[in-house]
């Protein structure tokens, strides 16, 4: 991976890291089905009128709302709302990472380099130390929850990798017409319509205030920005590649946590958190030699810098990492 796009995957995680404490003020006024489906709404309107849909069939785009959007954001919300602290809902969710190259692997034929190995393993170690650390912090079920938005996420990632040679900007904005309409019959259903009446009623008072701008953020720049950046970077790379990134949301989420909510961190999170960091980045390093790309007939070695030919039907992307070069078939579906 180019060093701009390791910074871009690392804005995409600030950005999200963030995108907890703003939920956590959101979901103080918005019951969590009625959140998702305002959220998505505000989003979906505009798109439908004024952006153009990506080229692509519609159930691979129903595929790709369903994951990102209703699986994600119904179990992560209910997780917070049943009293997962953001700080914690941030780590936990990003078991996505190594749901994701699982999924990747069995569906994309998409391999994993002894370092992608080494680095995903040693993050999802350390992850998991911040989460025994931190596991009386929450009871069972919101963690359950949370981990099945991971799961949704993933299955996303996935789906977005497949989805063909579209605008990702288009594509993000697209999928956002999928969950308003589950979220809104959830809300309704499960919340009621008095309590999503009054809610609606009263969001434009100043009690409503924070949530009203923790909606915004989210809206805006975690959905906007963060899966715009995210979209592309998933049809540049392989998904084994981009997930481990999101590994690096919980730092930031637990660090905003502590500013925003008073969540102190303690020796064992900051030198954990570290870790996350140190093995992501080293994960998606580089390295500095050859790479060979194997032709119908020959093998021909490259330097890793250059930009090689990629199977029709797929963006070009330069040979940036120790993913395995051979294209298995089926693979010009890779964008995500």
């Amino acid at each position: 991976m180019r060093s701009r796009d390791r910074l871009l995957a690392v804005l995409v995680a600030v950005v999200w890291g963030l995108n907890f404490p703003a939920t956590a003020l959101a979901l103080e006024h918005f019951p969590p089905f009625l959140l998702a489906a305002v959220r998505f709404t505000l989003l979906a309107v505009p798109t439908v009128l004024f952006v153009p849909r990506p080229r692509m069939p519609f159930g691979r785009l129903l595929l790709v709302g369903t994951g990102l959007g209703v699986l994600q954001f119904a179990f992560l919300y209910l997780g917070m709302a049943a009293g997962l602290p953001s700080g914690l809902a941030s780590l936990v969710l990003q078991a996505s990472a190594p749901f994701t190259v699982v999924l990747a692997g069995v569906f994309l034929r998409e391999g994993l380099t002894g370092r992608q190995v080494v680095g995903v393993t040693t993050a999802v170690a350390a992850l998991a130390a911040i989460a025994v650390h931190r596991a009386q912090a929450a009871a069972l079920v919101p963690v359950v929850l949370a981990l099945c938005g991971a799961l949704g996420w993933a299955i996303g990632n996935v789906a977005t990798r497949r989805a063909g040679p579209v605008n990702p900007l288009h594509l993000t904005l697209w999928w956002s017409i999928v969950p308003p309409v589950p979220m809104a019959v959830l809300a309704l259903v499960v919340e009621g319509p008095e309590r999503v009446g009054t809610a609606l009623g009263t969001a434009f008072t100043a009690a409503a205030l924070p949530a009203d701008l923790g909606l915004l953020y989210i809206v805006l720049v975690a959905s906007l920005v963060g899966y715009g950046i995210w979209s592309r970077l998933l049809g540049t790379y392989p998904s084994s590649t981009v997930a481990p990134f999101s590994m690096l949301v919980p730092v930031v989420g637990v660090l905003a946590s502590w500013v925003a909510f008073g969540e102190v961190p303690d020796v064992v999170e900051v030198v954990a958190g570290a870790v996350v960091v140190a093995a992501v980045l080293w994960s998606s390093r580089t390295p500095r030699v050859a790479a060979v790309l194997w032709s119908s007939r020959t093998p021909r070695v490259v330097p890793t810098t250059e930009t090689v030919a990629v199977p029709p039907h797929s963006e070009p992307a330069a040979v940036a990492g120790p993913e395995p070069l051979s294209v298995s078939p089926g693979a010009d579906g890779a964008r995500r």
